[in-house]
């Protein structure tokens, strides 16, 4: 049974989401829901025109930092210096691009202007990062992410214009920030490249 949330600021527990992980819908995407949302290992993720769903899966995807792959082609990128990395230098410009970004089985986008609305006004407070890619000074990819400042990181999207950019970002980011663990959400075969593994949610709520 999904839960239909009112003006309230508030979830039902979280061992009430279904077999998917579906939590909740509706409610709003204020900078307050937000955090109290992540706060519970919560998460919206909704397609464009319909009701804004909450999700808490059962398994949660995660990586733990001192066990981050970096295969040999990506440290010969390194070597070579081939990117330059920033933080929060663009975070509005990082979300919109990750929003256009085509991904498969995917004919439409998940960050709806809502979405882009809220995370920038979660950025504003120091809650929301980006990553940014850049090479000759043109942003060619980047990922964003919310930091409740509790030791994890919660991922919410990447994108690239060119081979390997985002995933270069991303290895940058989780070798010199100082994080427990990066909440990867959901499975993605790009993401267990890098190390990526799936723990339970229980295990997951323990970290935050």
């Amino acid at each position: 049974m999904i839960h239909f949330l009112n003006d309230n600021l508030e979830f039902p527990d979280v061992s009430q989401a279904d077999s998917d992980g579906l939590l909740a819908a509706g409610g709003d995407l204020s900078p307050e829901r937000l955090k109290l949302a992540y706060s519970k290992g919560i998460f919206p993720w909704f397609n464009d025109g319909e009701m804004i769903q909450w999700w808490s899966p059962h398994s949660r995807f995660v990586l733990y930092p001192e066990r981050l792959k970096v295969s040999k082609s990506m440290k010969q990128l390194f070597r070579k210096n081939a990117f330059e990395v920033t933080v929060n230098k663009a975070f509005e410009e990082v979300v919109r691009n990750c929003s256009t970004a085509k991904r498969r089985d995917q004919p439409g986008t998940w960050i709806t202007e809502s979405m882009v609305n809220g995370y920038s006004r979660l950025h504003e407070q120091g809650l929301a990062k980006s990553v940014e890619v850049w090479q000759n000074s043109e942003l060619v990819g980047g990922l964003y992410g919310v930091d409740l400042g509790n030791g994890v990181f919660c991922g919410e999207s990447m994108f690239t214009h060119i081979s390997n950019a985002s995933k270069y970002g991303f290895i940058h980011f989780v070798q010199h920030a100082n994080y427990q663990l990066i909440d990867c959400q959901l499975h993605t075969n790009h993401l267990e490249s890098l190390g990526a593994e799936h723990i339970s949610r229980f295990a997951f709520l323990e970290y935050l």
